[in-house]
Formats: C-alpha cells, sequence, structure tokens
C-alpha cells in the first residue's frame, strides 16, 4: 500500500524534500567485490619463506603501514583489511594463493612480488579482472597494458637499469671486458638486455661471458670461477638477495677484484652485504630510486624520520638500515593514494583507472627530483634512477638522475 497517498499536502512535500537531502538515507551505501561501507579487503602474496624470504620484509611493512593508516581513520571512512599470504616464491603456489583471494577472500586487489611469481598470476588476474597494483618486480611486461590491462608495474624497470650500467662503463670504462651472472627468469633476462642496449654496437666487443643460474641451485660457485676465468675487469651481479650475498662472498674469496656492479634488488646493507661481509663489499656500484637509510644525507631529512618513527611504532622488529623497508612503505603508499583517487567508486574498473592516473606523486621515500606518474598508454611509475657506491658503511649517491 502506498502510505504516502494518505499524507496530507505539506508533510508529503517535507518527506520527499528530507529524503533529496539526505542520500545516506535515499541510497544504501555502495559494496562490491572487495569492499563494503567500512572495510577495504587488499590481497597480497609474499615469500615469507624459500629462497627469496629476505623479501618477506616487503609484505611485514606493507601490513604494517596498512595498520597505520587504520590508525588515522582508514581510507575515506573504510578500514583496510590487509590479506598476505606466503607463496615462498613458488610460481604454482603464488597462482594458489592468489585464486584463494580473489575466490574465497573476495579482494579487491592484489599485489605480488617477484618476476616469476607474478608472471604465474598474472593471467588469472587479468582474465577475472581484478588489479594486480604495483608489482614488485622491475621486469617490462608489467608496463604492456595493451595485453595485461589489469597489471601495473612499479619498480623503475630491469631493462632501464641495466641501460644506466651500460652508459656509465661506456663513460668510465669503455675498453672493459665485462662478464655477466643472472639469474635465469625475466628479471635476470630484462637486465641482461638491457645491458646490451646500452653498450649497442660495443656489445659483441665488451660481454666476454655470460653465466645463469636457478632458484633451485645450491650456490653460484662454479658460475663465478668460470667467469673469472674469461679474464674479465667487470663483473654484472644480477642476482636476488641470497645469491647475491654468496656471489660477493665468492668473488673475494677467489681474489678476484673486478668493478663489481650489483643490481638495485640486491642492494640491501641489512639483508646482503652484511652477510656477505661488509669489507668484502667495499667498491660495489650499484643504483637506487629510494633514499637509503644508511645513507648520512637523510640522517635530519623529515620524510625519513617519519619513516624511522613509523618502523619503531608499527615493525619494530624490522631493520632501520634495510632501503627494502623504504621501498616497501613506498608501494603501500602508492595504493593507498590509489584507493583514495577512487573515492567512493571503488569498481575494479575505477580503481585500475586511477592506478593509470597517478601525477608528479611524489613519495617520501624516493630520491629528490624522483616522482611517480602514470597514463593509460603509460603502466610504468618510476622511470628515473641514481648510481651508488658502497664505502663499507653506505652507499653514496653519484652523478646525477638518470631518466628514459
Amino acid at each position: 500500500m502506498n502510505m504516502t497517498a494518505y499524507l496530507p499536502r505539506r508533510a508529503w512535500l517535507l518527506l520527499a524534500a528530507a529524503l533529496a537531502t539526505t542520500p545516506a538515507l535515499a541510497q544504501p551505501a555502495k559494496s562490491g567485490p572487495g569492499y563494503t561501507a567500512t572495510e577495504i579487503r587488499i590481497g597480497q602474496t609474499a615469500p615469507y619463506s624459500g629462497p627469496a624470504s629476505a623479501y618477506g620484509a616487503i609484505g611485514k611493512v606493507m601490513a604494517a603501514h596498512m595498520r597505520k593508516v587504520n590508525d588515522e581513520g582508514g581510507i575515506n571512512g573504510r578500514k583496510i583489511n590487509f590479506i598476505s599470504l606466503d607463496d615462498s616464491f613458488s610460481p604454482p603456489k603464488t597462482v594458489e594463493q592468489v585464486r584463494k583471494l580473489v575466490e574465497s577472500d573476495e579482494v579487491l586487489l592484489v599485489h605480488t612480488i617477484g618476476s616469476s611469481p607474478s608472471a604465474a598470476a598474472q593471467k588469472y588476474l587479468n582474465n577475472n579482472k581484478v588489479p594486480q597494483l604495483f608489482v614488485s618486480s622491475g621486469a617490462t611486461r608489467w608496463g604492456d597494458y595493451r595485453n595485461f590491462p589489469w597489471t601495473i608495474g612499479f619498480n623503475a624497470t630491469y631493462q632501464s637499469e641495466g641501460i644506466a650500467y651500460a652508459r656509465y662503463l661506456l663513460k668510465d670504462k669503455p675498453n672493459a671486458k665485462v662478464a655477466v651472472l643472472y639469474q635465469n627468469d625475466d628479471y635476470g633476462k630484462d637486465m641482461l638486455a638491457g645491458l646490451r642496449i646500452g653498450l649497442g654496437d660495443k656489445a659483441k666487443a665488451m660481454l666476454v661471458a655470460e653465466r645463469s643460474y636457478e632458484l633451485t641451485d645450491p650456490t653460484v660457485d662454479t658460475q663465478l670461477i668460470s667467469l673469472q676465468a674469461t679474464g674479465a675487469d667487470v663483473l654484472m651481479n644480477f642476482t636476488t638477495p641470497k645469491f647475491a650475498a654468496m656471489a660477493i662472498r665468492k668473488v673475494h674469496d677467489l681474489g678476484w677484484k673486478p668493478l663489481h656492479i650489483l643490481a638495485s634488488v640486491s642492494a640491501s646493507v641489512g639483508s646482503v652485504l652484511t652477510p656477505a661481509g661488509l669489507d668484502k663489499s667495499v667498491g660495489l656500484v650499484s643504483s637506487a630510486y629510494s633514499k637509503d637509510p644508511t645513507d648520512a644525507q637523510w640522517a635530519n631529512d623529515p620524510a625519513m624520520a617519519e619513516w624511522r618513527a613509523f618502523m619503531k611504532k608499527y615493525y619494530p622488529e624490522g631493520s632501520l638500515e634495510d632501503w627494502i623497508n623504504v621501498y616497501a612503505q613506498g608501494m603501500a603508499q602508492a595504493i593507498v593514494q590509489t584507493l583514495k583517487q577512487a573515492g567512493n567508486d571503488l569498481s575494479r574498473e575505477n580503481v585500475m583507472r586511477q592506478a593509470a592516473n597517478l601525477k608528479d606523486f611524489a613519495l617520501p621515500g624516493l630520491l629528490p627530483g624522483i616522482r611517480i606518474n602514470t597514463s593509460a598508454t603509460d603502466f610504468y611509475p618510476i622511470e628515473q634512477l641514481q648510481l651508488n657506491r658502497f664505502d663499507g658503511k653506505q652507499w653514496v649517491l653519484f652523478g646525477g638522475v638518470l631518466g628514459q
């Protein structure tokens, strides 16, 4: 029965006006896959165990940042439910865990870590139109917006990093004999491809040997002995943390003294150089786009002071000397910014649209001059970096900011 038909005209008009001016009453709060009126569910897979467990810190820092956001009121009134599952850096397990996050936990979006694990889940997430946001990897495939419109990267690409090292060699050691140790996956192959692109016509003359390894290999000793035998005076170390530490120690033990260039993903003082031996790491060259907490120039930096306060309160067991903990918070902040931009339209389509609409976004932990920019045709958020050298205590930046 239509009760409004029995209301006096003035009362009916007052009721209509009230409904028109109180949308919260007139329209129920929106909800959809991964969110309600009070919650946003974010999924993640991270290697808390396995050969790349050093990267498990990424998941812990990101979870800590989400707790901080919740303590500050959440995102547009909604609290974050951050669900992070161990994938052991094993691609089949990553797929299994991602399916659980999407089909059982019904998350809004997924964050993945590492080239091979992320690649294994990429097709499933794109087929199901679930945002795979800010992949913790620099593989070029994360920028393939035509074939994988639901996946966007975060890191400066491995290929651009390889190009930067090549330009450095062409300027400072144009007659170098270069040996390459690389991981046999998208990560290692992209780094090697970038090095080749950067060396250009000189690649054939300068690259004297390349040796790969598998994540299941117990050591990289055989590869390094073989590379040393070539007489190379430059070693490109394109490895992940566990193998990077082993390689640094082995190069020292062999008495080999090449210019040793280390991929940025393994440049952690806490989880790589300290286990390898700080004395054995002196002279290493790498690159960065995040501030390194061991660098004295950031001792009084307000952004780093805020980061240290965050770590002490929300992740006190975490290292204050590990740049990965700065980098990881940056990815969490990028996800939060995307969700803030999405406002109340938390459809997966709009979340992906906002991830591809970050403009001159300055993360506190990025080096000065480096900004995040994305668009519908640019899925590479960070495209700048700077070279640095380890002096036995900290990484010291040199040269200017390099960009594509």
